[in-house]
């Protein structure tokens, strides 16, 4: 995909949520994020293997509020707000995943559960919310490429 092709992707609500993030778009995608205004936080989830450390490393790239208390539900609370970063989309990109989601595959899941669920939320008010996972080519063959 080419930065043409997510200058128009990224602002469709519709498309928007839980994909995997190929190692090839990341130059094109900070570019298209930054010509539309939108927020682009990248968690670097390397070496990461629990979901304490998993739940950290998203509140501080995300610069979460002070009430968060680094949960399942307080990251279902923060993802489903971010009235402390208003924009008209948000991507974020959870980098090197392999780690966490080896060493915790159910947690892993219930993460991008969570972050799905938060895309979902965000469509209903025309608001694209992406997510992209950056792991090894195949380790979650089920995870879509953006399209």
């Amino acid at each position: 995909m080419n930065p043409p092709e997510f200058h128009t992707l990224l602002p469709r609500a519709e498309k928007a949520g839980l994909h995997h993030m190929p190692f090839a778009m990341d130059m094109a995608l900070d570019e298209a994020a930054e010509s539309l205004d939108y927020p682009l936080h990248r968690v670097n989830l390397a070496r990461i293997t629990d979901k304490a450390g998993f739940l950290a490393a998203v509140g501080t790239a995300l610069d979460f509020p002070d009430w968060y208390g680094h949960n399942w539900d307080a990251l279902a609370d923060c993802l489903s707000d971010l009235s402390w970063m208003p924009a008209d989309g948000y991507v974020i990109v959870l980098e090197n995943a392999d780690d966490f989601a080896r060493a915790c595959p159910a947690d892993f899941a219930t993460a991008l559960e969570i972050f799905q669920e938060a895309a979902d939320t965000w469509r209903d008010d025309g608001v694209p919310l992406w997510t992209l996972v950056g792991t090894a080519e195949g380790t979650l063959p089920w995870l879509q490429d953006p399209a």
